[in-house]
């Protein structure tokens, strides 16, 4: 049916467990799909990208952008006209019959983070000096410490929850290179709250966390994400290492992500390797991200993801909130 608001060409309704679709004028090539309401349900996700791997193969489609909930088209009008490639989208999108039948191709990354590294101790203890002296964020002069405390854990823990899981590459936006990271394993799905007010300043590189979305920071900027550490670059317009040749962006959508500790100076040493081009870094080929599989790993894991749940939110009473 066609919609009433001037930036819908159609909306579909949700119906047999499938979610609500609408599709959206975004200029002369562009069409924006949306799933379902404003909600953080990660099966939309999964359902863009789902969707973004089977549009690429239209004529005339130049490249797909899935977000959070969303599926942003690019197309040459030369090519294709709006109205075909709506239908064609349309039928795409029909033909998923649930989220379990994709197969979403994936890359597989392992990077390196130092937590508590001096990058982000010495931009935290600016933003306590000349900021807000009082944040309850801030313990012993770091981050990390208040988002332990947060989910219930200590730092050790905390440490080992993150490299016990996964964390998939939902979206890149923001700032150029910037992934949204959210965590595949809910039996350590920490999450914690965004500075209040925002830090006029984040290192480049910086490891943080903001709700249960996890990022790395592809440039020196403002940022409102607690910080756990430092990792190595994500993002290099100067493309100095072999990584970047081709596109100075590191993630791409439906990246998973596993972290190692490293320590402060060894960091460095690899920040350095990565700079004179000799860092390379590890990035598994392509393989198939089962949906079905994956929610057959959640519901086998639900009463220990429950447990974590309970456990934090107790822990987050009489917390202080930035």
């Amino acid at each position: 049916m066609m919609a009433t608001s001037e930036s819908v060409i159609e909306a579909v309704p949700a119906k047999e467990g499938r979610p609500s679709v609408t599709y959206r004028f975004s200029g002369d090539e562009y069409i924006l799909i949306e799933f379902g309401d404003m909600t953080t349900d990660f099966l939309y996700n999964l359902r863009a990208m789902g969707l973004a791997e089977r549009a690429k193969k239209i004529r005339g489609v130049i490249e797909t952008v899935p977000a959070m909930r969303s599926l942003l088209v690019h197309f040459d009008s030369l090519q294709i006209g709006m109205k075909e490639l709506l239908a064609k989208l349309k039928e795409i999108e029909g033909n998923i019959k649930s989220v379990g039948d994709l197969m979403i191709p994936s890359r597989l990354l392992r990077l390196p983070v130092a937590y508590r590294d001096s990058y982000t101790t010495e931009f935290i203890g600016r933003y306590a000096k000349l900021i807000r002296s009082d944040a309850p964020n801030i313990v012993d002069g770091h981050n990390i410490g208040y988002v332990a405390k947060y989910n219930g854990v200590s730092i050790e823990e905390m440490i080992r929850l993150i490299e016990s899981n996964q964390y998939w590459v939902a979206m890149l936006g923001f700032w150029p290179g910037l992934a949204f990271m959210t965590p595949l394993d809910m039996r350590a799905y920490l999450t914690a709250p965004k500075y209040n007010p925002t830090r006029p300043w984040t290192p480049e590189g910086a490891f943080g966390i903001g709700g249960p979305i996890v990022a790395i920071y592809p440039i020196e900027s403002p940022g409102g994400y607690q910080l756990l550490g430092r990792s190595i670059p994500i993002y290099d317009l100067k493309q100095r290492n072999p990584v970047f040749r081709k596109n100075p962006v590191l993630f791409q959508p439906a990246d998973r992500i596993e972290w190692e500790t490293v320590r402060d100076d060894e960091l460095e040493e690899l920040r350095k390797q990565v700079f004179d081009g000799t860092y390379r870094y590890r990035i598994y080929p392509y393989e198939s991200f089962s949906v079905k599989k994956y929610l057959e790993f959640l519901e086998d894991t639900k009463e220990e993801a429950q447990a974590f749940a309970v456990r934090a939110e107790e822990a987050r009473k009489g917390i202080a909130f930035p």
